[in-house]
């Protein structure tokens, strides 16, 4: 079974992610999108949960319709919120790499 995080480290990373890092969501769902979706098509993106195990975004597709992905953390499911950082920062640089984009720098 995986780790769940309580709801004020939930709450953190989603607003967060949604609220600093809006273009980062769209970039990982066009980078982990289901099969049946063109990346391209994609063209809106929120966070909406994780787990140790996953994150799991809505994203937006041109016409409306909405699908979600769920992306497992790159490193190994976690059970400790200092690691969602760690682990969200490795989602980016690998969906960085997938699309072919320079990763900006971390703090």
């Amino acid at each position: 079974m995986s780790h769940r995080f309580d709801d004020a480290a939930r709450a953190g990373v989603l607003g967060h992610m949604n609220g600093d890092h809006a273009e980062d969501n769209l970039l990982i769902t066009r980078a982990h999108a289901p099969s049946d979706v063109e990346p391209a098509d994609i063209v809106g993106a929120v966070m909406t949960d994780l787990d140790g195990d996953t994150g799991t975004w809505v994203a937006t597709l041109v016409g409306g319709r909405e699908v979600e992905v769920f992306v497992a953390w790159p490193g190994a499911p976690i059970s400790e919120r200092p690691h969602l950082r760690r682990e969200i920062v490795a989602l980016y640089d690998e969906s960085c790499r997938r699309l072919g984009i320079e990763p900006r720098p971390h703090d």
